[in-house]
C-alpha cells in the first residue's frame, strides 16, 4: 500500500516528465502557424510582365496554396503608376496588403502594421524574408543573386509619379505588363547594397532595373521575385 508521501513523489515526477515532454515538443510560431508574408520562390517567368496586379496576386495565391496557406487572401506588394499627374488610378502597394500583423513561414513577425512595415523597425532581412516554403532567398553575395525584389514603390510604399511625356521614368514595367523595354523599382530583401546608404539597404525602394525582360532582371541582380502579403 502506497503512503501519501509516495503518491506525492509520483505526482511530482509526473509533473517533471510532463514539463520535459513539453520542452521537446516543437514550438509553433507567434503567428499560430499562420504564414502571412513571403518572398515568391520564383516569378511567373516573363520578367516584369506579371500579368498586371491581378496576375501577380494570382501568382501569390498559387504559391501560398501549394505551401498549404491558400485559405488566406494574398496580395502582391506592388505599386502602379498613373497616366497623368492627377490620375487617381495609381495604386500604392501599402494599401493592398491589409493591416497586419504579418509573419513569415517560420512564425517570425516582420511587422505589426502598415506603419511599422514602412519604418526603421521593419523586421525584413535575409533571415526573415523567407519564401513560401520557409527557405532563405539568395542574397547579394550569393550566386545566383536574387536580392532585387520587384515593388515599383517609394520607401513609404506609395506609387511613383506617372510616366508623362517622358518626364518621369517607368518604375513598374508598364504596370507589370512589359517583359522588354521599361524599368522597375526594386528593393533589397537582404538589406545589402554596394554602399552602406539608405537607398542601398532599403527592402522596398533601392534602384531601378536595367530592363523588364527576365534576362535584364537577372543581370540587374534579381530573378523577378516579389513580396506577397496576406490581406486577410
Amino acid at each position: 500500500m502506497r503512503t501519501m508521501g509516495s503518491w506525492r513523489a509520483i505526482g511530482a515526477a509526473g509533473v517533471v516528465v510532463a514539463v520535459a515532454g513539453c520542452a521537446e515538443m516543437p514550438m509553433s510560431g507567434a503567428s499560430g502557424g499562420k504564414m502571412s508574408f513571403f518572398v515568391t520562390s520564383a516569378g511567373p517567368g516573363k520578367g516584369g510582365d506579371l500579368g498586371g496586379l491581378a496576375g501577380a496576386d494570382a501568382h501569390c495565391q498559387k504559391l501560398a496554396s501549394a505551401a498549404g496557406a491558400g485559405d488566406r487572401t494574398w496580395r502582391a506588394y506592388l505599386s502602379t503608376q498613373g497616366d497623368a499627374l492627377n490620375d487617381p488610378s495609381a495604386i500604392d502597394a501599402r494599401t493592398r496588403i491589409g493591416t497586419g500583423p504579418w509573419y513569415n513561414a517560420k512564425g517570425v513577425r516582420v511587422a505589426r502594421n502598415v506603419e511599422d512595415l514602412h519604418s526603421a523597425s521593419a523586421n525584413i532581412t535575409k533571415e526573415t524574408a523567407l519564401d513560401e516554403n520557409g527557405k532563405i532567398v539568395n542574397g547579394r553575395t550569393e550566386k545566383p543573386n536574387k536580392h532585387d525584389i520587384l515593388t515599383g514603390s517609394r520607401p513609404d510604399g506609395t506609387a511613383n509619379p506617372p510616366t508623362v511625356s517622358g518626364r518621369y521614368s517607368d518604375m513598374t514595367c508598364g504596370n507589370w505588363t512589359k517583359s522588354g523595354e521599361g524599368r522597375a523599382m526594386i528593393g533589397h530583401h537582404d538589406r545589402s547594397g554596394p554602399v552602406d546608404h539608405a537607398w542601398a539597404t532599403s527592402w522596398n525602394s533601392s534602384h531601378q532595373t536595367i530592363g523588364c525582360s527576365q534576362d535584364a532582371l537577372t543581370k540587374t541582380g534579381g530573378a523577378g521575385l516579389f513580396y506577397c502579403f496576406a490581406e486577410k
